[in-house]
């Protein structure tokens, strides 16, 4: 099996290309949101906090955040890939992770956090989780300019329509009723995923100095997503492959996309600290969500990789007995 070191090649352009989000060294100590009123997104802002830098930092996250930049303060992500590694053309393209409709979204109350979070909120997950790394200060160009790009993204969306962006959606993906399977899962990662990400899963790089980033991103080792990020649960990463991967031609069927998604996810990768925080309430952790603790009596293994359908049953009856309860 070759190395991401025998697969880099020099003068590649870096594009917004990939599976799975983003990540590299493990983070020492886990940052944690706190709910907090953010500013308005153009108080006092830098000259430089434009909607097209906003933009150059999702298409170029290495070059701009990443571990090799000179400035050392700037580097807050800990990976050298892009934020347009899971959302494609800097997150223009309508369909599965798109930006378009992000400002829709938000705010709203997240159970990770058990508090209401906004699109700044949001931004600074995916910093520490998907990208290994630290969060944005609130008053930073970067964030203030992150911000303002995905809400002029809200503003294209309106303009265009919800019929474009649904025909953009491919068929919903069906989870399975059966465990997800492995083996057969690496026989569909070698057939379908491995020309573009590399036999060992480890990437592309765009050029031999790596703070270009990857041309496609590692789906796994010390320089993928972590153990924290959303892409980490098999559900959300088989929504995902089977919209979007191949890249430019997706043809997996439900199967293939859940059996390949948990070979992916079965493999190793940076470790987020304190995860038992997430989720206060247990009730409403994603049954995919591969650590506990949980609010039930399923192994961490049906977790990661189903059956799912027992557990959907059981958080369903939960809501119901609930639902009836008299009122004391």
């Amino acid at each position: 099996m070759s190395s991401a070191a025998d697969r880099k090649r020099g003068g590649v352009a870096v594009v917004a290309l990939g599976c799975c989000a983003l990540g590299a060294v493990t983070v020492g100590a886990t940052l944690r949101l706190a709910p907090r009123p953010w500013p308005s997104a153009k108080a006092n802002a830098p000259a430089i906090a434009t909607e097209e830098y906003g933009q150059r930092l999702i298409a170029q996250t290495s070059e701009l955040l990443g571990p090799d930049v000179a400035d050392p303060a700037k580097r807050y992500s800990g990976s050298r890939l892009a934020c347009g590694s899971c959302h494609l053309g800097a997150g223009t393209e309508p369909g599965t992770l798109s930006l378009l409709q992000a400002t829709r979204h938000y705010p709203r109350f997240s159970p990770r956090v058990a508090a209401t979070t906004g699109i700044e909120d949001r931004i600074n997950e995916c910093m520490q989780r998907s990208m290994n790394g630290r969060p944005l200060p609130a008053n930073s160009p970067e964030m203030i300019a992150m911000a303002s790009y995905i809400r002029v993204l809200g503003d294209r969306n309106a303009a265009m329509g919800a019929s474009l962006l649904k025909s953009a959606e491919p068929p919903a993906f069906k989870t399975p009723a059966r465990a997800a399977d492995i083996l057969d899962g690496k026989q569909i990662f070698d057939r379908h995923c491995a020309p573009c990400h590399g036999s060992d899963g480890l990437g592309l790089l765009a050029a031999a100095d790596r703070i270009q980033g990857y041309a496609f991103p590692p789906l796994w080792g010390p320089d993928s997503f972590n153990d924290g990020a959303g892409m980490h649960r098999v559900l959300t990463a088989a929504r995902f492959i089977k919209a979007r991967m191949p890249l430019g031609k997706p043809d997996l069927s439900d199967d293939q996309a859940f059996d390949v998604a948990a070979f992916i996810n079965s493999q190793p990768r940076p470790h987020m600290a304190n995860l038992d925080r997430d989720f206060p309430d247990r009730s409403a952790k994603p049954i995919d969500t591969g650590y506990g603790p949980y609010a039930d009596d399923f192994p961490v293994g049906q977790h990661q990789f189903g059956p799912f359908p027992p557990i959907q049953a059981y958080y369903k009856s939960l809501k119901k007995s609930s639902a009836s309860a008299p009122e004391k």
